[in-house]
Formats: structure tokens, sequence, C-alpha cells
């Protein structure tokens, strides 16, 4: 359609090697949000890993932060939150506070872990990543709408709980 424009974005992994300093990494790859942004880029998505030594993002919400502070119109996404990972009130509750912080630019993706090290080196039995994520989704839709929920499971609890504040995004991210 005539008048349209492409729209770009990216996905960050990111991927460095082991022998790389990890800082410089990290600062690495916030300048390149930084000059995405500066490039009309729509969106960049940040990767949560834990075992394998060369994907050095642990918290895609702490990078989020950190890149939005020195940007001002690309949208920023966990990609991904690996839900087994967080329990969902702790999750929600964080990805809310971005929402706020980010004035809406936070976008929030999910998923059960790709790495089977990462699962079991917190006890997690792989088979089971899938079904916990799963179960997350179900009640981290309810509260980031602002829902009150109550959920009993073999891994987490929720008793009448609820985001502290409302969301920023409007209905929710």
């Amino acid at each position: 359609m005539p008048g349209d424009k492409l729209r770009f974005g990216a996905f960050i992994a990111p991927f460095h090697p082991v022998d790389e300093n990890p800082t410089l990494a990290i600062q690495r790859d916030l300048e390149l949000v930084q000059w995405m942004d500066q490039l009309g880029y729509e969106e960049a998505w940040i990767g949560e890993h834990h075992s394998a030594g060369y994907e050095l993002i642990a918290s895609p919400e702490v990078f989020i932060a950190a890149a939005a502070e020195r940007t001002k119109h690309i949208r920023l996404g966990t990609g991904v939150s690996s839900l087994p990972y967080h329990h969902p009130l702790m999750l929600a509750d964080r990805i809310n506070q971005l929402d706020h912080m980010t004035r809406g630019r936070t976008m929030f993706g999910v998923g059960p872990g790709a790495l089977v090290s990462d699962a079991m080196m917190m006890g997690i039995p792989p088979d089971k990543q899938r079904d916990r994520m799963d179960e997350a989704l179900d009640v981290l839709v309810p509260l980031l709408r602002g829902e009150t929920v109550t959920h009993k499971s073999d891994w987490f609890e929720l008793n009448q709980a609820r985001l502290q504040m409302t969301p920023y995004s409007r209905p929710h991210v």
C-alpha cells in the first residue's frame, strides 16, 4: 500500500563469546538498542538465559529499564520471559512497573525456557516447562489486566493476588 512504511525490529539474544568481557558486551548491547532507536527501528526483543555463558542477559527487565532510559521511541520486549523460572505475581509486578517506567513501550513475550541446562540448574523438570508456562500464563493475563486472582498449584500459589498499580497501557501490556 502506498504510504505504509516498512517496520523493523530485532531480537537480541544476545550471543557473546565466553571469553569476552561481559561488562563491555552488555554495554555494547545497550548501545545497539540506542542506535536502533535513532535509526527508527520499531522494537527490540531481549532474551533471558542463565546457564550457557554466551547469552549474558539474565533479566530482560533490568536490561529494558536501562535501555528505556537511553531511548525515546523504540518499543522494548522480553523475548522471552521464561515463565517456569518466575513466580507469576512477581513477574507481572515487574512487567507492570516497566510499563509505567517506559510509558507504554514495554512488550511482554513469554515462553517455557529454551535451555534445558537453565531448568536443570533450578530443579525444574524439563518435561514440565510447557505445562508450567501455560499455568503461569493463565494467571498472568488477568493480573496484568488489573484483576484479582486466586490460584494454587504444585509450584506457586496466589491468594487474592493483584498488582499494586493499575496498568499504564490500556487495556494492558
